[in-house]
């Protein structure tokens, strides 16, 4: 999709459907790719969604960056530690959740197709996280500011790509196809309430980090728990976002400066009747929530040259204690996600700067 700068204030505010065309056209979220696809031989079914089908959609809706992320390419890496309290011990055998503290690296980034979009060109932000343990596992999880998924499945969210996509001919997406893409997809209903009222933030450091899929804890007697997490942050003073194009990276490193930036991860552990194989469902009502620690930055770095750079934050690689849950969003980011890091990791040696450096095309 083509970017565009955010609506002057003495325009009106732009509808729900045209927020979607928008917001989906240029990838609302993590990178997501096909879930089951059949294997014969080694060969797939040319008409199944494969990996490499999805990361096309992204690559035709929002151009090729050599060298860049097929989706959320424009970031900055940081670093620090996870200081656990040990309250979810218990719940989990994982050694990141025994009290003590566990080094991370990260990567904050703006869910946009374009590492050169301005920063307000999504209303989104999202938080990747590696926490490397004392026996080499890792746990990698990728979190978004939204509390819920648009759709179910990763075909629905491809035809979703598709439907917000731009036109061949005239290089702008069709808005009856939105319309009619969400005609036939009522669950996307809570995201479209969120779309209504969401706004871009002037800063990483004060967003809530959500996983929006469901995961399963394990524990030491092997008592299994389904659980969504999200990081909390403890700075509370957000603002409107500037009039200027970049001004995440800034914001966070003058923040740095100060001192180290903090999020609690609540654990929320799901009823008996919470879904945990629809990430387009919220769990409703009253739910137990478990303080397992402080995620604590205390680094940034650029993103093409930062240590985030050449990791893949496939959300299944998981250590002993944690695993995937029944939704099948969660193969299909873990198959794309590779897809596109073979797919950039490639091309590292055309990389040209930072896209602060560049100019907006």
């Amino acid at each position: 999709m083509i970017d565009r700068e955010p609506p002057s204030p003495r325009k009106p505010p732009l509808s729900t459907s045209a927020k979607l065309a928008r917001l989906g056209g240029i990838g609302l979220i993590v990178l997501i790719a096909a879930g089951a696809f059949a294997y014969v031989n080694g060969s797939l079914d040319p008409q199944r969604l494969t990996p490499a089908r999805v990361v096309d959609v992204f690559e035709r809706n929002n151009g090729v960056h050599p060298g860049y992320r097929r989706n959320h390419p424009k970031g900055i890496c940081v670093a620090g530690y996870f200081e656990s309290n040990g309250a979810a011990a218990s719940l989990s055998k994982a050694g990141v959740f025994a009290s003590g503290r566990t080094p991370v690296i990260g990567r904050l980034a703006v869910p946009t197709g374009n590492p050169y979009s301005p920063d307000s060109a999504a209303p989104l932000r999202s938080f990747a996280v590696q926490f490397t343990q004392p026996n080499g596992q890792q746990w990698r999880t990728g979190m978004n500011s939204m509390p819920v998924f648009p759709v179910a499945t990763p075909e629905a969210f491809v035809d979703l790509q598709i439907a917000t996509g731009p036109d061949p001919k005239t290089g702008k997406p069709d808005p009856a196809k939105p319309q009619a893409f969400f005609a036939a997809h009522p669950e996307a209903q809570p995201f479209l309430a969120w779309v209504k009222t969401a706004k871009p933030s002037a800063s990483f450091a004060t967003e809530t980090y959500n996983s929006i899929n469901a995961f399963v804890l394990v524990n030491a007697s092997g008592k299994r728990q389904a659980v969504r997490w999200s990081l909390v942050p403890e700075a509370t003073d957000a603002a409107p976002a500037p009039d200027a194009k970049d001004y995440l990276d800034k914001d966070l490193s003058e923040r740095l400066a100060s001192g180290p930036q903090r999020w609690k991860l609540v654990l929320t552990l799901a009823n008996p009747q919470d879904p945990t194989n629809d990430a387009s469902k919220a769990w409703s009502g009253e739910h137990k929530t478990v303080d397992a620690g402080t995620l604590v930055v205390n680094a940034d770095s650029p993103q093409l040259s930062g240590d985030c750079r050449d990791i893949n934050y496939d959300p299944l690689i998981l250590p002993n204690g944690i695993e995937g849950s029944d939704d099948p969003l969660l193969a299909a980011r873990s198959a794309a996600y590779a897809a596109s890091y073979m797919r950039r990791t490639g091309e590292v040696d055309q990389l040209k700067a930072e896209p602060a450096q560049e100019k907006q095309p």
